[in-house]
């Protein structure tokens, strides 16, 4: 039997209409344009403003253009995984809803939860369903609306927060040299203090206390979660490329995570790797959380030439971490004209 490896074979997203730039942003909270942009990269962001509209909306809109892009018929798609951190609901999952929009008859869905590093994560997994060859086709999603629990009276926070989604179809192939490589991921559990939201668990539920106290929304310990972040993520790219015998000149692109335009500085400096390389859209969309990764690949799709080496880094809350490293299946400039 052939060995099978995973290779992303598509790529699509989305992001809301409505853009919130620094300016609008300054006349909400004490802050100004210059203060946002010296210390973030940030210009704008796009919100989900209508009512009624949660996280699974934008990911079908994604997963919609997906596979109208890659002429998949919806009937071969053997399962739907989302990453988020916003749900819709509590239950039932993001995915399934998403997967009832689309009308997919022969799929299962589920939803993944690692923060920044869903994404990553969730392609991890379904790369390793493929190669199991008991699945044909993924699709992999990122979504997030980060407005639903970001407040826009905290200074520090509200400015780097914005909604978005990105989608990759993943499928299986018998071709040598594409796809799949290697994945460095861990998770070291001493986040939690530095980087969460206080209540809307089982620990603290939802109350009139919580509501009127703002424990509803994300807290972060900015400096800790900078430093963290930017060891981390340096540190585990270093490690993959070590392992598969290379260098960063072997490397063609990096996806980073897009959390603050210092820290993808501070990585790429790390490890050694010109910022020429790596692949960069904050400046639009602020930090989408698990859409980052897919928005990026969506924005610069078509730059992407078959045989690639791109290595993806990620961080976020628990701390989550890690890298991983593809070579890129298709000449992103065809596909890249159906966007």
């Amino acid at each position: 039997m052939e060995k099978i490896n995973a290779i992303i074979t598509g790529v699509a997203g989305y992001v809301p209409d409505y853009v919130l730039n620094n300016e609008e942003l300054s006349r909400m909270v004490d802050t100004s344009d210059e203060w946002i942009t010296t210390r973030t990269g940030i210009s704008e962001r796009r919100i989900l403003t209508e009512e009624g509209l949660g996280t699974s909306y934008m990911a079908r809109k994604a997963a919609k253009l997906l596979i109208k892009k890659t002429g998949v018929d919806p009937d071969t798609i053997d399962g739907i995984i989302v990453a988020t951190t916003t749900p819709d609901y509590i239950h039932p999952s993001t995915a399934s809803i998403v997967l009832g929009k689309l009308g997919l008859k022969n799929a299962y869905a589920f939803d993944f939860s690692a923060a920044c590093c869903g994404f990553m994560y969730a392609l991890d997994v379904a790369c390793s369903m493929i190669q199991s060859s008991r699945y044909k086709r993924i699709i992999v999603i990122g979504a997030d609306k980060m407005s639903s629990i970001t407040d826009y009276a905290d200074r520090q926070t509200c400015a780097l927060f914005g909604d978005g989604a990105g989608a990759v179809m993943v499928e299986g192939t018998t071709e040598e040299g594409v796809g799949f490589v290697d994945s460095y991921n861990r998770t070291d559990g001493k986040g939690l203090p530095f980087l969460h939201i206080k209540a809307g668990g089982s620990v603290s539920p939802a109350s009139q206390f919580t509501v009127d106290h703002r424990l509803h929304y994300t807290y972060q310990e900015g400096r800790t979660v900078f430093r963290y972040a930017v060891t981390a993520m340096g540190d585990d790219c270093a490690t993959l490329l070590e392992r598969n015998k290379m260098t960063t000149d072997d490397v063609d692109f990096v996806v980073c995570h897009q959390a603050n335009l210092r820290i993808i500085e501070a990585v790429a400096k790390r490890i050694g790797i010109p910022m020429e390389k790596v692949l960069v859209n904050i400046q639009r969309y602020g930090n989408t959380s698990a859409a980052c990764m897919p928005l990026v690949l969506w924005d610069f799709e078509s730059q992407l030439k078959k045989g690639d080496n791109i290595v993806f880094t990620a961080f976020g809350a628990g701390f989550v971490n890690g890298a991983s490293l593809f070579k890129w299946a298709y000449d992103g400039a065809t596909e890249a004209v159906k966007k």
